[in-house]
């Protein structure tokens, strides 16, 4: 049973065009839509929750990040490294003791994974 205590934050990021949006994230990613329509989409992988609404501005792509943190972080980049994901960054040490990689999606967004080392 969910919390209704909990706070939530979710991101709502540009997209450029949401079925090339979708197909990223679906297929490249494995994130399940779990809502669309012709200007929002939202998808989800475990408890990781993005919104998506459509834009004909592509700077707000290029400017616009998330930064998700959790202890699952090295497995999912192993898996995205495995599958050959377009865009990836290494694994690594940050100054500030994160360990992050990020991915830049098809139309600009950057997506920030991090977790403490160890975890």
């Amino acid at each position: 049973m969910e919390d209704p205590q909990r706070v939530e934050v979710i991101p709502i990021l540009p997209s450029l065009d949401i079925a090339e949006t979708l197909a990223f994230y679906r297929d490249e990613l494995g994130f399940a839509v779990t809502y669309e329509t012709a200007d929002y989409l939202i998808v989800r992988r475990q408890e990781m929750e993005l919104h998506f609404r459509l834009t004909d501005d592509r700077s707000l792509c290029e400017r616009s990040s998330v930064y998700i943190r959790g202890g699952r972080i090295g497995a999912l980049h192993q898996e995205y490294s495995g599958k050959g994901v377009p865009r990836l960054s290494a694994l690594e040490l940050r100054p500030w003791n994160m360990e992050e990689f990020f991915i830049h999606d098809p139309h600009g967004n950057l997506l920030r994974f991090a977790r403490i080392p160890g975890r």
